[in-house]
């Protein structure tokens, strides 16, 4: 009697239906992993290159009023002088509550940092999910081939090694491909994480570098109201 292969062809191909599903849904959780990894990374690396050129500009940077043009340019640092200008432009009329007017800039940089985390984390979470799951949908699908393989046996009423052995690495397989599926989703995960956490610092700083200059813009305006004040009052002290 010519023993079974056990080549990788001859297993798929003896797969029962339900294991041979489980092995296809693992694949597809695979493939989305690495499609997942490649499209996220070529974010991150493309948004972390924009946020250390806005991060430069902002430290070159002395008066608020000078960012006008670099407004409108795209990404996070574009949208947080733009909330800040818009805000200002706002509260021309009440400028001289310049806690009021730092607070109301705090609240819309925060939202835009809180927007951003999200977009900068989207589609990370199904990264953690397959990670976690992969390997007990193998499970699943191993336990229920060895239930097949074990009822085969005791229909063919023969337990030599050469009827189980097939039947087990079959079921086995499914594990394997959990597992291959698995370990790659938690590694990319925890390095994407790093990645976008290490943007939001970089935010972080943005958002502070912008609060400092909306402190100096203010302070500024205080001095040149002074120096008005005090230019009207002088004549008025030469004339006596």
């Amino acid at each position: 009697m010519t023993a079974p292969s056990l080549s990788l062809g001859d297993m798929l191909q003896n797969t029962g239906s339900v294991v041979l599903s489980v092995m296809i849904l693992l694949v597809f959780g695979c493939l989305l992993t690495w499609t997942i990894c490649i499209v996220k990374t070529i974010q991150l690396a493309t948004a972390r290159q924009k946020l250390y050129a806005g991060q430069k500009q902002l430290r070159d940077t002395v008066f608020l009023n000078t960012l006008k043009e670099a407004s409108s340019e795209n990404g996070i640092t574009g949208m947080m002088i733009m909330a800040t200008l818009d805000e200002y432009k706002s509260s021309q009329d009440i400028l001289n509550d310049t806690e009021g007017l730092k607070e109301r800039i705090v609240l819309a940089l925060e939202r835009l940092e809180a927007n951003e985390e999200r977009r900068l984390m989207r589609g990370t979470g199904l990264l953690a999910t397959i990670g976690a799951t992969a390997p007990f949908i193998g499970l699943f699908g191993t336990v229920w081939g060895i239930m097949n393989s074990f009822t085969g046996i005791a229909a063919a009423k023969a337990t030599s090694l050469a009827v189980v052995a097939p039947g087990i690495a079959e079921a086995l397989l499914a594990t394997a491909i959990g597992l291959v599926t698995a370990i790659p989703a938690v590694i990319i995960y925890n390095a994407l994480s790093r990645k976008a956490s290490n943007c939001r610092g970089i935010i972080a700083d943005i958002s502070v570098l912008i609060l400092r200059l909306v402190s100096r813009d203010l302070s500024h305006r205080q001095q040149q109201v002074i120096k008005n004040k005090i230019g009207q009052f002088s004549p008025r002290i030469v004339g006596k």
